[in-house]
């Protein structure tokens, strides 16, 4: 699991309380105060949030609070759902060469240019790029979940109606090339 990092800005009794609590929290805790922003990296920080009593600027994922008291419970809820959607977010647009496949949205973008996709094709694109070189079998078997080798010509199909896609979208005949190896993106 990857390590979730909360920091606490100018609210040194709110960072006390958590402490106490550590123990049973899933994120580690870090107080600052406003001279300590400049130097997060965070960059080597996959996950994390502010909590502050105002806006920082040119940061995001925060949380500002207002109006205390709050619950203990209802505020570890509040974390935890913002963790989830950075979390989801974070794991929605993948870059592959030129392009951009928002998966949660279901488009590819370059430039100002966005082509709408379908699951099955996200899912199509994202597999050949993580193996590089897919064949027919391992294809129908990951992304179509066929366990043996049937006759189908739904691959090729797929792979067809993309190919037309990215070529009257994005003016792109070599997206997805095919060669004695395998389906592979130029």
């Amino acid at each position: 699991m990857h390590t979730k990092t909360i920091f606490i800005l100018n609210l040194l009794k709110l960072y006390e309380i958590l402490s106490e609590v550590s123990s049973t929290l899933n994120f580690d805790l870090k107080y600052i105060d406003q001279k300590d922003i400049a130097k997060i990296n965070l960059k080597t920080i996959e996950n994390y949030l502010f909590l502050s009593d105002r806006p920082i600027s040119n940061k995001k994922n925060i949380i500002i609070l207002k109006n205390f008291p709050y619950k203990l419970a209802s505020l570890i809820e509040t974390i935890n759902l913002n963790f989830l959607k950075n979390y989801f977010n974070n794991q929605s647009e993948f870059k592959i060469g030129r392009y951009t496949i928002d998966v949660n949205a279901r488009k590819i973008k370059f430039k100002d240019v966005i082509l709408d996709v379908t699951e099955k094709e996200c899912k199509l694109i994202l597999f050949i790029n993580k193996i590089k070189k897919a064949n027919l079998t391992n294809i129908q078997k990951e992304v179509w979940g066929h366990q043996s080798d049937l006759e189908t010509h739904t691959v090729e199909t797929h792979i067809y109606r993309l190919r037309k896609k990215f070529l009257s979208t994005f003016k792109d005949k070599d997206f997805i090339k095919l060669d004695k190896d395998g389906y592979y993106l130029n």
